[in-house]
């Protein structure tokens, strides 16, 4: 099933069964509601299009790629409670400004959000307490809302537009933190292109160049590992 929205962009429909469905949301579509009426959103297309839905995690208006919806609240709830443990596997491509050098490697911190600006911040951690903070039982980490964050990159590809550098990422998330991949490629000096956000100075794509490639998890009845792949927009292969 597509469906145009106001942007002429398609949410396409790849997998149905009598529990899930999962979509493939285009750049510039809304997972939810911000509640300003008469948004078109994944949500509302899914609503109108099988009735109830409800959404088990979401994506950036402006991030592209997979996201899960449940057909019954029991569905949803048991993803949503365990979803650390469901999830297999999670990938983003981007591309950054800047050249790495660096071929593979993690960025692990402490995130926390301002309540008053929404914006994510990185904070380091003190090397001494970096396995408790993998562990979950760092106390720090309950200090003002302060969550562990942990994502490993690797660089696919550098190459410039109009003579500027950029380097395509791809990322994969050990947690799941709001605004992540965006906030830790803002640290390390390299923010994701068309991210104002988070410090971009260039819009290359035209659009926040971040893509919801892959994910896995498994079917929280059947058992499965249900693993889904969404091809990046033509626009990623500028580089």
């Amino acid at each position: 099933m597509r469906k145009n929205n106001n942007t002429k962009s398609k949410l396409e429909v790849i997998y149905e069964d009598d529990w899930l469905i999962v979509v493939d949301k285009p750049a510039g579509m809304l997972s939810m509601s911000t509640g300003k009426e008469g948004d078109v959103t994944a949500y509302s297309i899914l609503r109108d299009h099988f009735g109830r839905v409800f959404i088990v995690h979401r994506l950036d208006r402006e991030t592209s790629g997979l996201l899960v919806f449940a057909k019954d609240e029991e569905t949803k709830l048991s993803l949503q409670e365990n979803w650390n443990e469901a999830v297999q596997e999670r990938k983003y491509i981007a591309i950054l400004e800047g050249e790495i050098s660096d071929d593979e490697g993690w960025i692990e911190s402490w995130l926390y959000e301002n309540p008053k600006s929404m914006k994510v911040h990185s904070y380091p951690i003190d090397p001494r307490d970096l396995e408790a903070a993998r562990s979950g039982s760092c106390k720090i980490a309950k200090r003002n809302g302060w969550q562990f964050a942990a994502t490993h990159c690797k660089t696919l590809h550098r190459g410039s537009i109009e003579g500027k550098p950029y380097t395509k990422i791809e990322f994969e998330l050990e947690t799941g933190r709001k605004n992540q991949i965006r906030v830790h490629s803002e640290w390390i000096g390299h923010p994701i292109a068309g991210d104002r956000k988070y410090g971009a100075q260039t819009n290359p794509l035209g659009r926040l160049a971040l893509h919801a490639q892959t994910l896995s998890f498994i079917h929280p009845w059947t058992g499965k590992i249900m693993t889904f792949t969404s091809r990046p927009p033509r626009q990623f292969s500028v580089i």
